[in-house]
C-alpha cells in the first residue's frame, strides 16, 4: 500500500477527509485493473448531532469515463455524528486506468431536521511517482 496525502472540505461545520492509498497488491497492471483503498473522516464541528443519510461518488477515469455511485449510507450504516466527535470508515475503488479521481457529497440531516450536503473533496487516484494532484 502507498500512502498519498489526505484531501480536506468542510461545509457546514462538517469536515470530510479523505485519504487515498494505492493497493499494488490487489492491482494487475497488465490486466488493466489498478485497485485504490480510501479512508474517511468526517468531523461534527457543529452543535447538533448529525446522520449520514447517503453517499453520492463521482468516479472518473483516465480516459474521461465517468461513473456515479449513489447508495444509502456507507458500508452498510448511516451513523450518527454527535458534536465534537468524528466518524471513521474505510473503502476502495477499482478503475481501469492507471489514474483517476473522485468527488462527491454525504446527504446529511441534523437533530433540528435540516438537510444538507457535505462535500467531499475531490481527490486524485495515482500510481505512485504521478505528479498529477487535484485541489
Amino acid at each position: 500500500m502507498y500512502d498519498t496525502r489526505a484531501y480536506e472540505a468542510e461545509t457546514d461545520g462538517i469536515v470530510v477527509r479523505v485519504q487515498p492509498s494505492y493497493l499494488a497488491g490487489q492491482s494487475d497492471p497488465e490486466g488493466g485493473r489498478w485497485v485504490w483503498a480510501y479512508q474517511v473522516e468526517i468531523v461534527n464541528l457543529t452543535g447538533v448531532p448529525v446522520q449520514l443519510m447517503a453517499r453520492r461518488w463521482v468516479i472518473t477515469d483516465a480516459r474521461g469515463h465517468v461513473e456515479e455511485v449513489r447508495g444509502p449510507g456507507v458500508i452498510g450504516e448511516q451513523p450518527t455524528i454527535l458534536p465534537g466527535e468524528s466518524y471513521s470508515y474505510a473503502s476502495g475503488c477499482p478503475l481501469g486506468t492507471a489514474s483517476g479521481s473522485m468527488v462527491g457529497g454525504y446527504a446529511m440531516t441534523d437533530a433540528t431536521g435540516r438537510a444538507f450536503e457535505a462535500a467531499i473533496p475531490a481527490f486524485s487516484l495515482d500510481v505512485p511517482g504521478d505528479r498529477r494532484v487535484l485541489n
